[in-house]
Order: structure tokens, then C-alpha cells, then sequence
């Protein structure tokens, strides 16, 4: 590292510091509105303030910020109030996500009453809830960029649309309840399902299911019920599940008893010794993505990570209102700060695999299929690897 990369290191660290102290400050300082029409003063303090501390508080950019208000101003899904305008109710949600944050902290921080706070929390809540459909999209059919332009992936995955998995959100759920909501690791939680695509965009997202459920039961119930409207996967593509999932029709899992994940491939025995460590090598380095977004996700909006203490249907309501933003934050700034820090990089938190399958829900064609797909792509990638000595 050169001198220069030494100074512009120097000058990150004290930016951030000055912008963390300026942020330390003002949210300790009680919100005194500036006028009637201008509402309350910590909003407009961090309106018109440092760009950093603007994220670390709303979790997005301020044009990002400014264009959703727009949308949602002009499409009538928020309306300004006599005390507090859509960007202070939008800057209220976001700052209850974003940080965990209690009714009491937000009611100072804000200058309002408890019941302001939750109505317009809930309010914002249910506006960026009914944008799903427009955020959560089925992917094109096409080869993704993100694979054509890798010899490590194509031509393998060229028929692969996208990634599923599934993460564990902590819950607060009533004791009568709580059996079923203990996941393997004795913690009370929410088990989501869902799907992105390799440009770490949600596709699918399913919350609510209890943490004792296994994955693949959660899939196959989607898959059974029309009315979940689960992504319409055409002839021939497929998704990548991990070794959590039954390997059939549409649904590509790696092979069984065979070294997976990324980090098992580290160290002195890294090069893959066959067709089926070669294949599941790829396989977790592309499936990856589901685990990027995971983390960007929680990381912006770490109330994911703590059980919130809101009714359940509210919790699970929180679930699918993050990914919605995460989805419209990155088609507005794909190089938003989140997003930019797992570029190009491996997330090594593993995901949640059942220990049973529902192998029997699947039927012998659809396991054919699959098994047939599974083993030609494999075969193709181990002759290429061995004959060309490809990069793997």
C-alpha cells in the first residue's frame, strides 16, 4: 500500500468518525419543531445535514430517500398531515427498522406521542407493503449477465434463473405458540423463504412460517398453493436450492455426501477431486448470492435481527417491507454502500440445512429430471476443467 492509499485511509476514518460524533449528537437531542410547516427539527436537522449520517439513519441515500416520498406522495398511498409530512413519517418507519428502535426513543427523537409514532409506523408499513408486486418480479428467462459473462458458471448454469433459501428471523410469539416457532437452535423464530436473482434482488419472499418447519416443507407448500403466486419457472430453467431441498423438476441442489460450501474447499485441499466436487463447488459459489442478500438485508434493517415487539402479522408484514426497499434501493443506486461492500466478495453465513427432507413429496419424474440435468451439467463441467485445465 502506497502513501497515498495511507492518507485517503487517514481521511475515511476521520470522516467517519466526525460523522458519527455529529450523529451521536443529534439523536440524543430532544425534537423541537422549527415551524408548523417545516415539522419536526431533528427531521429537518438530518434532512439538511452530512450525507453520512443521512444513511446511518435512514438506511438509503437522500435522492433515494427524497424520489420513494414522491412516490409515495404522488400516488396517494401517504398523505401530509396538519403536524407531520410524509418524509418525517417515512423518516420515523425507517429509523424503527434501521435501528431497532423502541416507541419511547422515537417518541423523543421526534417530539411526538406514542400513538403518532405507531400510526404512522403502521401507515408507512402498509404503503411499502402494497408495492410488492411491483418490486418482488419474476426474472427474465434469459441467460442473467452475472453468468454469461463468468466461464466459471456458463454455458453450466445458462438455464439457472435464480437462488433459493431460506433465513431465520427472531420472533416474539405467544407462549402457546412458542413449541412450534423453536428452531434446531432453541431460538424463537420466523422461517422466510425466498428467492433472488444473481443481481441480489428478491424475487420471492415468504415470512411467517414457524422455525421448527423445515425448508424444503416450506417450498413444497408454496409450490402446492396457487395463491402464493410463486414465480412461474419455464421449460428447461431452473433454480439453485442448497442441500437443504430435494433435488427435482425446476429446483437444482447439489450432490448429497459431497464437500459444498466455499470454505470447505480452503487450504491444502482445495482443488475439487471429481465431476461432483466440481459441481458443487460452482454450485455454492453461485448460490451464494442468496446469502449476500441476507446480509445486506439485515445489516440495513437490523430490527431483523432482534424480535421486535410488535403482533406477529406485524412482524411478518416487516419482513416483506425490507425487501421491497432493498429491492427499490437497488434498482434506484445500484452502488449504494450495502450493497457495494459484498461486490465480488463470499458471505460465509451458512445457511440453516434440514436435516429431513421431504424426499417423499417429490415424484420419480421429477427426480429423473433433475437428476438427469444435474448430471449432464457436471459431466460437461469436469470434461472442461480436465482437458482445458479451466479455472475453477
Amino acid at each position: 500500500m502506497d502513501d497515498f492509499d495511507l492518507e485517503l485511509d487517514e481521511m475515511e476514518l476521520t470522516a467517519a468518525a466526525a460523522g458519527y460524533h455529529y450523529y451521536s449528537s443529534i439523536t440524543k437531542q430532544p425534537c423541537h419543531s422549527l415551524s408548523p410547516s417545516k415539522g419536526c427539527g431533528f427531521m429537518t436537522e438530518v434532512l439538511n445535514g452530512h450525507d453520512v449520517v443521512f444513511q446511518e439513519m435512514f438506511r438509503m441515500d437522500k435522492n433515494v430517500f427524497h424520489k420513494l416520498c414522491d412516490i409515495l406522495r404522488q400516488r396517494g398511498m401517504l398523505r401530509d398531515t396538519a403536524g407531520v409530512m410524509i418524509e418525517e413519517q417515512l423518516g420515523i418507519f425507517l429509523n424503527i427498522i434501521g435501528h431497532n428502535e423502541r416507541n419511547r426513543v422515537i417518541q423523543e427523537r421526534f417530539h411526538h406521542s406514542g400513538e403518532t409514532i405507531s400510526r404512522h409506523f403502521n401507515n408507512v408499513l402498509k404503503a411499502v407493503k402494497s408495492l410488492s408486486r411491483e418490486f418482488l418480479q419474476t426474472p427474465s428467462p434469459s441467460t442473467p449477465p452475472e453468468i454469461l459473462g463468468n466461464n466459471r458458471f456458463y454455458p453450466y448454469f445458462q438455464d439457472c434463473i435464480g437462488v433459493i433459501g431460506g433465513m431465520h428471523i427472531p420472533a416474539q410469539v405467544p407462549a402457546k405458540d412458542q413449541s412450534r416457532f423453536r428452531n434446531k437452535k432453541g431460538v424463537l423464530s420466523q422461517n422466510v423463504l425466498a428467492a433472488c436473482t444473481f443481481d441480489l434482488q428478491f424475487i420471492f419472499v415468504y415470512p411467517g412460517w414457524e422455525g421448527s418447519a423445515a425448508g424444503s416443507r416450506v417450498l413444497r407448500a408454496v409450490l402446492d398453493d396457487p395463491h402464493q403466486n410463486f414465480p412461474h419457472i419455464p421449460e428447461g430453467k431452473y433454480f439453485l436450492v442448497d442441500t437443504g431441498y430435494a433435488n427435482m423438476k425446476g429446483f437444482i441442489a447439489p450432490f448429497q455426501g459431497v464437500r459444498y460450501h466455499v470454505h470447505e474447499y480452503r487450504g491444502a485441499n482445495q482443488l475439487p477431486r471429481n465431476a461432483r466436487e466440481l459441481f458443487n463447488h460452482r454450485h455454492s459459489s453461485l448460490s451464494n448470492v442468496i446469502q449476500r442478500s441476507f446480509h445486506v438485508l439485515k445489516t440495513r434493517f437490523p430490527i431483523l435481527k432482534l424480535a421486535p415487539q410488535y403482533a406477529f402479522h406485524t412482524q411478518r408484514d416487516i419482513v416483506i417491507a425490507a425487501c421491497v426497499l432493498h429491492n427499490y434501493i437497488r434498482r434506484e443506486l445500484k452502488n449504494d454502500w450495502l450493497f457495494s461492500s459484498v461486490e465480488g466478495t463470499t458471505v460465509d453465513d451458512l445457511p440453516d440445512v434440514d436435516e429431513h427432507l421431504d424426499i417423499g413429496l417429490v415424484s420419480s419424474v421429477q427426480e429423473q429430471v433433475a437428476f438427469s440435468m444435474r448430471e449432464s451439467i457436471s459431466a460437461e463441467m469436469w470434461d472442461h476443467f480436465i482437458n482445458g485445465w479451466d479455472q475453477w
